[in-house]
């Protein structure tokens, strides 16, 4: 009974631990069918497969050619794009605070190379 009362939590949670996974285990088992007697198609393709294999054989059908580009109708369209202009690249540092001047200097480029090597 001394056992018991020191390991009275362990005990108790190891048994609620295997409730609950008997009680999962039971719920989620599969309902066995209802008919005895299942057949299966002769040919031994579903149903999902038969329509990828009439969807793949309807784009082999498919031919393309070049004439859509000199249809009147494709020449008549207008590119309604803009161009992108190149704007100037930021400060090298944008959280420093903003100055008259740049504060880059060779002694702060050298220490703000992270993965370079020290040089002797």
């Amino acid at each position: 009974m001394e056992f018991f009362g020191k390991h009275k939590t362990i005990i108790l949670i190891t048994l609620g631990v295997i409730v609950v996974i008997g009680i999962w285990w039971g719920f989620s088992q599969e309902t066995p069918s209802t008919s005895l007697i299942e057949t299966q198609a002769s040919s031994g393709v579903s149903p999902e497969d038969r329509g990828l294999v009439d969807t793949l054989l309807q784009l082999r059908a498919v031919s393309l050619s070049g004439t859509i580009f000199s249809d009147p109708a494709f020449m008549s369209l207008r590119d309604f794009g803009k161009q992108v202009i190149p704007e100037p690249v930021g400060r090298p540092n944008p959280f420093a605070p903003v100055s008259t001047r740049p504060t880059t200097t060779k002694e702060t480029l050298q220490s703000t190379q992270l993965f370079s090597p020290k040089r002797p």
